[in-house]
């Protein structure tokens, strides 16, 4: 059982037990606490606190914990990914490693490690089978669905996850906190940020990350779509597509980042209408509930999180999918997740190039 010390993966297991199941729990010490600020005590996420609550919670209940100190392991990985692609004029989805790499990845392990039957987790998915293939489909809450940062599991790793809350509403979670007296964990807040990110500035982080970070990368052009210098950027890893705010340039019409040149240190802006875009190329492909994808239908794309999604025709090379969006989309972001369904079921997924 995957715990955070947060309420969905505590009323997960609490579901889960009271099915019948034996749990282990396990949580992840991954980072230390990051300070924003020199308020360290308003400022931070503390690690060590929610890898606490969660082995508190595991006690109250009965059941083994045990916290696996993986911080060397997802340095290296999550956030080295996650500054290498800004580096890379690109914008990093380090959830969606995360999950496949390090979550799922090193669960897997532990379970045979531990001799357990199932990963189990707090996610707001569903596990569907069909034509002898396991997929995911959204989670009854569509509010909270969170099959989009999922896309990256393999065939091995659902057919080994539980997901009960798939088909709950939060509120519902929050409720069966409350009656079994975890009354302070139904009104725990949850954080919508990037875990290892303080108050989602991520800027900030690239600064205090990176050796010589103003030095690397400095102030620079921005360009318009003609190639006209129209201003001076601050460092083009401090820019993403589709980014309006922040950007200390009047140009006398709203401006948008549209393109970002790392190698000339250039960051192009550009009208809401030179925002849209028809098509895109996606690489690292994972296909869940096909093993080849049909050809004779559009699916629906979302290529960010918060993206109902639009209609796309996709056509399958050997290198990746070529993307063609029936409708025309904004701010298609390099390195950003690309995740088509039909209907609920989710299809498949990869990184957009």
């Amino acid at each position: 059982m995957a715990m955070s010390g947060g309420i969905d993966s505590s009323v997960a297991a609490l579901l889960l037990l009271k099915e019948g199941y034996e749990l282990v729990g396990v949580t992840f010490y991954n980072f230390d606490s990051i300070p924003y600020s020199c308020d360290a005590k308003q400022d931070s996420y503390n690690r060590v606190e929610s890898i606490m609550e969660a082995k508190s919670l595991a006690e109250k209940l009965g059941f083994e914990h045990h916290t696996l100190d993986i911080r060397e392991e997802f340095k290296s990985t999550i956030i080295a990914n996650f500054i290498d692609e800004y580096i890379h004029g690109r914008t990093p989805n380090p959830c969606v490693l995360c999950n496949a790499y390090v979550k799922w990845g090193l669960l897997m392990d532990e379970m045979r490690k531990r001799e357990c039957n199932y990963i189990a987790t707090g996610h707001y998915a569903q596990i569907q089978q069909e034509n002898g293939r396991y997929f995911l489909q959204k989670g009854k809450d569509i509010t909270k669905d969170q099959t989009y940062f999922l896309w990256m599991l393999t065939q091995q790793n659902l057919a080994s996850t539980l997901f009960p809350l798939g088909e709950m509403t939060k509120q519902a979670v929050r409720e069966i906190a409350a009656a079994n007296g975890f009354d302070t964990l139904s009104k725990k807040d949850e954080s919508q940020e990037i875990c290892f990110i303080p108050q989602n500035d991520y800027r900030h982080f690239l600064e205090n990350n990176i050796e010589n970070y103003s030095l690397r990368f400095p102030s620079g052009d921005f360009l318009n779509t003609a190639g006209d210098v129209v201003g001076k950027h601050s460092g083009y890893p401090n820019y993403t597509i589709g980014q309006r705010k922040g950007l200390g340039v009047a140009l006398g019409y709203p401006a948008y980042v549209v393109a970002i040149n790392p190698k000339l240190n250039q960051v192009i802006l550009g009208k809401k209408e030179e925002l849209f875009g028809d098509s895109c190329f996606i690489k690292n492909i994972n296909l869940m509930k096909y093993d080849t994808l049909p050809t004779d239908k559009p699916f629906t794309v979302r290529i960010r999180y918060r993206n109902e999604g639009v209609l796309a025709r996709l056509q399958q090379e050997e290198e990746g999918i070529v993307c063609q969006f029936l409708t025309p989309i904004d701010a298609i972001t390099p390195g950003q997740s690309a995740v088509f369904y039909e209907n609920d079921d989710l299809v498949g997924g990869g990184v957009i190039q």
